[in-house]
């Protein structure tokens, strides 16, 4: 889909906005223009400016509504906009909010399906009238901003058959092309010799070969320490041995969601020149049983030297993470960000609206919290006290997969953040842990379409352009 800027298409139908509005209404006549009211969750009658949270989801609710009616073009005018927000959100800002929520309610994950004849449901143009200079400038940003979110999301989507790790790093790959990023790539040989051996220990249940991915991304002085972010990418998760119930497979496809969003976050930074320095390291297995699968009670050496007791193949995602963070160590970072659909338990705790956050540094947690209502990443903290560090001594190895302490099915957010804790001590600079799950799909009321929601790439970006201003 195209945002445009004072250039609408012969034929679009004008959206008006309705002010005031108690109720959802939709009306088209003969002029040919298309009246949305405020139909929003605890948001009837109350007057504007709308919240942050509730503007975002109104943008949507203005193309799901265009797209319901089955149009192909709209305008829409930037007063009506400029109406929604409160004072203190820049045009350019507002502008950005727009475009990437227009782009992300725009798509579909549709190319398995057949054309119908009338084509599928969505936009072709969104023009946006009277918009000054700053908010033109805002929703070219936002194009670019939602076509790297709705890229991770097409990555994630794509089935467990179509998207191994050999056709993650071809993605990596392609979503850097015509930018200063590079690209390497180990196989398992190289990784044998590098020492990824955990990484190694997970993926031997499959006939998939696993990759190691390295993006880099030089866009400042190389002096400067680069931010790394490290993506889990689990192409599909059976839970190998310790294997899952069938609906507790389904989706298993979309266990690479970190790896996808590392991918594009990264390509995004480059595609918009910031001038930061970024590394993205993306361990990608398939997790299958087989005869040659890691067993309950194997232990494997990690790149760190420290053993890992596996007592459930079925946490297999912080196990390839732990060589990634300390293969991050070789870079010197200035701070470390981990992207996985880590555990189920942040799904039970926090539902379907907020990514879990644990950190070793105060100011790096705030300012997640922070970036994340910015940008619509919500995220929320959980804790990383060292009460919890008897969830991480392993019976005969140094550190078990599952928590040891009592039931391993309390504190399942923690004892997974604790895990990546053993290893992320070691790199003497500020590290978070987003364990992304609960975003791993949309929500009802998002008004996106069914299937990955595409986070945190917004956040991601967000933090990276916060070190670069500092």
């Amino acid at each position: 889909m195209q945002v445009l800027t004072d250039t609408p298409v012969e034929g679009a139908v004008a959206v008006r906005l309705a002010p005031g509005q108690a109720v959802k209404f939709v009306e088209k006549g003969e002029a040919e223009e298309l009246h949305i009211g405020f139909g929003l969750p605890a948001q009837a009658g109350k007057e504007l400016p709308l919240s942050r949270r509730k503007l975002i989801i109104f943008l949507r609710k203005i193309i799901a509504t265009a797209k319901q009616q089955k149009l192909k073009n709209i305008s829409l005018a930037w007063a009506d906009i400029r109406s929604l927000a409160a004072a203190d959100v820049s045009d350019a800002d507002l502008g950005e909010l727009a475009s990437v929520a227009f782009e992300m309610a725009n798509f579909e994950f549709n190319i398995y399906k057949k054309v119908p004849e009338s084509g599928f449901a969505t936009l072709d143009t969104v023009a946006v009238v009277g918009a000054p200079q700053e908010a033109i400038l805002g929703i070219k940003r936002g194009e670019i901003v939602g076509n790297e979110v709705n890229a991770a999301r097409m990555l994630s989507n794509t089935p467990g058959g179509d998207m191994t790790p050999t056709h993650l790093a071809e993605a990596a790959r392609e979503a850097v092309v015509g930018t200063e990023a590079t690209v390497e790539v180990f196989d398992a040989a190289q990784m044998k010799k590098l020492g990824l051996r955990a990484v190694l220990g997970v993926a031997k249940g499959s006939i998939e070969e696993p990759k190691f991915i390295v993006i880099e991304y030089w866009g400042a002085e190389k002096t400067e320490k680069p931010i790394v972010l490290i993506g889990k990418g689990v192409t599909f998760d059976t839970g190998g041995l310790n294997i899952k119930t069938g609906d507790g497979m389904y989706e298993m496809h979309m266990d690479m969601s970190g790896g996808a969003a590392v991918i594009h976050a990264t390509a995004l930074a480059a595609k918009l020149g910031v001038k930061a320095n970024i590394v993205a390291l993306i361990p990608a297995v398939e997790n299958s049983p087989g005869g040659s699968s890691v067993r309950p009670g194997d232990i494997l050496t990690s790149l760190s030297g420290k053993t890992i007791e596996i007592l459930n193949t079925d946490a297999e995602g912080r196990v390839i993470m732990a060589d990634a963070i300390t293969y991050a160590k070789k870079y010197n970072p200035e701070v470390v960000l981990n992207v996985s659909t880590l555990t189920g338990a942040a799904l039970t705790a926090l539902g379907l609206h907020a990514s879990a956050i644990m950190s070793n540094d105060q100011k790096l947690e705030d300012l997640l919290r922070a970036k994340g209502e910015e940008s619509g990443d919500y995220v929320w903290p959980f804790p990383l006290w060292e009460e919890y560090e008897d969830m991480t001594r392993g019976h005969f190895g140094d550190v078990p997969n599952i928590s040891t302490a009592g039931n391993s099915r309390y504190g399942g957010v923690i004892a997974g953040g604790m895990f990546l804790w053993q290893f992320a001590r070691e790199l003497n600079c500020p590290w978070a842990h987003i364990d992304m799950a609960p975003r791993m799909t949309s929500a009802p009321g998002e008004e996106l379409a069914a299937g990955a929601a595409g986070a945190p790439v917004r956040l991601l970006i967000s933090i990276i352009e916060h070190y670069v201003k500092r």
